[in-house]
């Protein structure tokens, strides 16, 4: 049995990170899946990124968090959910960061410095480290986190794929999703 040493999970990233990838079994194979996976998946990024926010914006619930100027945005900001549209520079501003992050995930080396950035995203959104303006919550983050999910796997069981190599990479991204669903998750917990 291996002894795990619980209040470190809650102060050291690389060894939650860890824990939590051994927890799983996401390893080396899991990873060279995913990074095989990139000739496919990175052309069709900005389709898959039209479609999340093709769903934020069915949904006031999660409209209403693109109306607040986003960190990092020096442009004009919409007055209200209902002049927010889909071709606002805003929402193409946070389109390009959606496709570096899916972009990311399939190309850059499983390092400290991708698991920091994972560790970000999941931080940006609570009010404690992101904008005090923007405060999505977690029930949100979570609608998100599962259609993002779906989206990904239900495009990786189009691909043309060997029935072994596709279900690897379904498992892999699978696992890498839930890695970064606690890295999101672990804030929120903070800021309750």
């Amino acid at each position: 049995m291996k002894h795990i040493d619980e209040p470190r999970l809650e102060t050291d990233l690389t060894y939650r990170f860890e824990y939590l990838c051994d927890f799983i079994g996401f390893g080396p194979k899991d990873i060279e899946a995913i990074h095989a996976s990139a000739p496919h998946l990175a052309p069709i990024v900005p389709q898959l990124v039209d479609a999340v926010y093709d769903k934020l914006f069915q949904y006031d619930s999660t409209k209403r968090h693109f109306v607040p100027r986003q960190s990092g945005y020096e442009g004009s900001i919409p007055q209200d959910i209902d002049s927010l549209t889909m071709d606002h520079e805003m929402i193409e501003f946070r389109k390009q960061h959606l496709g570096r992050y899916l972009t990311r995930l399939v190309s850059d080396p499983y390092d400290a410095k991708l698991v920091n950035y994972l560790d970000t995203v999941g931080k940006m959104h609570t009010p404690e480290f992101g904008s005090k303006q923007l405060v999505v919550p977690l029930v949100q983050i979570n609608a998100l986190l599962g259609f993002v999910s779906d989206a990904i796997l239900g495009t990786l069981l189009t691909l043309d794929l060997a029935p072994e190599a596709k279900a690897t990479t379904l498992r892999a991204f699978n696992k890498l999703l839930w890695l970064q669903n606690d890295l999101v998750t672990r804030h929120y917990q903070k800021t309750s």
